[in-house]
């Protein structure tokens, strides 16, 4: 039901904050999550699991359209120079929130069987925090001017969001994608399907979603007691190293925003997944291995940890900032609605697939999971552009670019075909 709610409200992003504007839909978006902390608290004193799977799937419809719109409202209201970096802390603090629940999921905190329903509330308290703190906030500035051509309400709030200045150069580059659209309202999901023009953006992000999503890390996430046992550790001690792989994700991920605006993100991207693919292969082996020697297993929690580290460090932390930039603003809301698809999909898919895929193959299951990071390491690295310190016209059309095949200058058509 989590993940249910979590695809509608993927799918609601662009109705949402197009009617509502980026900064009251996420407003909005916090009161239902707090509704649905109080159906979660009750349920159990009125001993109903009816009240159990609204509130599940009420948190992740507030996950899915709540993730998007931070992340639109980021990448509207951020400098152009340090546009990764703002964007990326969206990674960050879905790192942050992960960790927080394997904290107080602990058996000394809140783990216990009295206690499960304080336990699913624990993300309102974020809730409560943003619903306090939002109204003090300008709307999103590229919001203000490229949709609904508010230039004065543009003006204050960058000055609100960056401090004193004119603001003249990065208001002209609004101008200039307002222009590019053509008044052209915001796209719907199929009007942005339809268009040839986004046609490799869209590629891109159903290879970068696709291969996160079956690059293990959701596997390692909520089945991570599951792997730990199967590599032959202490049952006292997994969920100690549980919380240890949340806390070196938040730290990879901090990192990774200090290293995005001067790294770029191409390299961050291929070297990622690529790490990631080899990663996947050693812990086949010492997964296989583990009964011919005491340390083989501890060996096997060294490399889930540098996995993390990888994903943290790379795909999680880069993709935020490239959904981002590689659409322009008419067509973000639906892409938006096109990527949360996309995401939800997978992590339902591969919640209901994985504990019988493991059953079936054991350890070999890595080896898929290998085979798609690789197939996005060399995807990113033949045919991804970077967007580092571009506007987003200039990184649109070099996407327009990208061609698989193309006529040479000769006089006869033979095709010339390009990796």
């Amino acid at each position: 039901m989590y993940a249910v709610g979590g695809l509608l409200g993927s799918m609601s992003v662009r109705c949402i904050a197009g009617r509502f504007g980026r900064k009251r839909a996420m407003i909005w978006n916090n009161v239902v999550s707090i509704v649905a902390a109080v159906i979660m608290f009750t349920s159990r004193g009125a001993n109903s699991f009816e009240m159990i799977l609204i509130a599940r799937f009420l948190f992740g419809f507030t996950a899915g359209l709540g993730a998007n719109i931070h992340a639109i409202y980021l990448g509207e209201s951020s400098p152009k120079k340090i546009r990764g970096m703002v964007t990326l802390t969206f990674a960050t603090f879905i790192s942050i929130g992960k960790l927080s629940g394997q904290f107080f999921g602990l058996r000394e905190i809140l783990g216990r069987e009295d206690s499960w329903n304080i336990l699913l509330c624990v993300s309102t308290c974020f809730s409560v925090v943003q619903l306090l703190t939002l109204p003090f906030f300008p709307e999103a500035p590229r919001y203000l001017l490229i949709e609904k051509g508010n230039t004065e309400a543009c003006k204050k709030a960058l000055q609100s969001l960056w401090g004193r200045g004119e603001y003249k150069l990065e208001m002209t580059e609004m101008v200039l994608e307002q222009a590019a659209i053509k008044g052209e309202t915001s796209k719907s999901l199929l009007e942005l399907l339809r268009d040839r023009s986004v046609r490799w953006q869209l590629i891109t992000m159903v290879v970068m979603y696709g291969c996160i999503q079956f690059s293990g890390i959701t596997a390692i996430s909520v089945f991570s007691f599951d792997i730990f046992k199967e590599a032959g550790i202490p049952l006292d001690k997994i969920r100690y190293l549980t919380l240890g792989v949340g806390v070196s994700e938040v730290l990879t991920s901090i990192t990774c925003g200090l290293l995005i605006e001067s790294v770029g993100r191409r390299a961050l991207l291929w070297g990622g997944f690529g790490a990631m693919s080899a990663i996947m292969i050693l812990i086949t082996i010492t997964l296989n291995l583990k009964d011919y020697s005491f340390w083989i297993p501890y060996s096997t929690v060294g490399l889930i940890f540098l996995f993390v580290i990888f994903y943290g460090g790379g795909p999680a932390g880069v993709l935020p900032s490239l959904t981002h930039e590689i659409f322009i603003q008419s067509c973000r809301p639906a892409a938006f609605v096109f990527t949360g698809i996309l995401r939800w999909l997978g992590f339902a898919v591969l919640g209901l697939v994985f504990p019988f895929l493991i059953e079936l193959l054991k350890s070999f299951s890595f080896v898929l999971f290998a085979c798609m990071c690789l197939l996005a390491s060399f995807y990113i690295f033949f045919y991804l552009p970077e967007t580092k310190g571009k506007t987003l016209l200039e990184i649109s059309e070099e996407f327009k670019n990208i061609t698989l095949c193309e006529n040479p200058p000769s006089d006869d058509k033979t095709l010339e075909t390009r990796l």
